[in-house]
């Protein structure tokens, strides 16, 4: 199968969705992988490194998407994107169609099938959305440690503290992947960390990563309560394919101290707290409520080394199973599709 690499061309988004390794891979399967040029270079690869793994190098996205059957890319189709994509294009990225009816709209009217990374499913796990989760709640922490200083508007607190000097209070609304791993870099710096959750297996699980994190049930109140003191606040609510439940209310964060910092990492689902809105890297964040925000879609994209090796790993094996055939038999890969012949058919965007 001829499968396609576009540039990425969402603001200040510089993954690739697959590395010269993976490509390899594929070449050695009996695919050909076409890759624009140039659209590896921001994550540290080079057209000449994507040749020696046999890549062909195509000049622009319009090349690639004519001669491509199999479209790999990483964040939702925009514009220029739309414009290129046909019916007979099997399209496999991240979607984020829940709170985006409008490209669902595109997507069916092109009449092509897309399958989403963060609703395929394997062993009631989201093994492609993971890792970017990871990276998010992380990039989250370290963005929230920087607009705490006085000089970015924050209030003037070192997270971790020092001796004489208090530590600050992070609040996680939600303990899956990306809350624990917000959790653990909240926790390495020193913070008080307290994570909310439904779930008595999630609170286990990010109480068992260090003495400094305290799981509690998700009650209205108590997230309230804590809010009342919180420094950092991370909202990392998931419920997949489905628009994400606003837990935090505008008067929560209204009750946070002056110059504390929110990030949303469920942003891309619609986000979790009621004063959010989306930003880009170009412009990140604003100030609601006397608190800064953090509403960025692609958070990874700060990383995009790193963020390219993880995600090219984990999609690979998807992407053989895609471009070999016989996929609609594959559970996981059914489980992702979200638009079929174009018509919307996952169950989350249904209801």
């Amino acid at each position: 199968m001829k499968i396609g690499v576009p540039m990425e061309t969402k603001p200040m988004e510089a993954r690739v969705a697959l590395i010269p390794y993976a490509v390899a891979e594929l070449v050695h399967a009996g695919h050909e992988v076409l890759v624009q040029a140039s659209a590896g270079l921001l994550s540290g690869y080079s057209d000449a490194e994507f040749v020696a793994a046999g890549a062909t190098i195509l000049p622009s996205a319009e090349a690639v998407f004519a001669s491509a059957e199999l479209i790999v890319k990483v964040k939702e189709p925009i514009a220029g994107d739309l414009a290129l994509l046909r019916s007979h294009h099997l399209l496999f990225c991240y979607l984020h169609l829940a709170p985006n009816p409008e490209l669902s709209r595109r997507l069916c009217d092109i009449g092509l099938t897309a399958v989403a990374f963060e609703t395929v499913v394997e062993g009631g796990r989201l093994p492609l959305l993971a890792p970017m989760s990871e990276i998010a709640g992380r990039v989250a922490v370290q963005a929230g440690v920087h607009y705490l200083h006085r000089s970015m508007g924050g209030k003037g607190l070192l997270l971790g503290g020092v001796p004489g000097a208090e530590n600050g209070r992070v609040v996680i609304i939600g303990a899956g992947v990306a809350g624990q791993n917000a959790a653990r870099m909240a926790a390495a710096m020193g913070a008080y960390v307290t994570a909310f959750d439904r779930s008595p297996d999630a609170l286990r699980a990010i109480e068992a990563i260090a003495p400094n994190i305290t799981g509690l049930f998700a009650y209205q109140e108590a997230i309230a309560t804590a809010m009342c003191e919180a420094d950092m606040v991370i909202g990392a609510v998931l419920i997949p394919g489905a628009k994400a439940p606003k837990l935090v209310t505008r008067d929560m964060v209204r009750a946070m101290p002056d110059g504390g910092f929110i990030a949303d990492i469920s942003i891309d689902q619609g986000g979790c707290i009621e004063t959010i809105r989306a930003t880009d890297y170009r412009n990140p964040v604003y100030v609601d409520e006397g608190v800064m925000h953090m509403g960025v879609t692609n958070m990874p994209g700060a990383v995009p080394r790193t963020a390219s090796q993880a995600l090219s790993g984990a999609i690979l094996p998807y992407v053989h199973k895609l471009a070999g055939g016989q996929w609609q038999q594959v559970p996981s890969l059914q489980q992702g599709v979200n638009v079929a012949g174009g018509r919307i058919v996952h169950p989350a965007l249904l209801s």
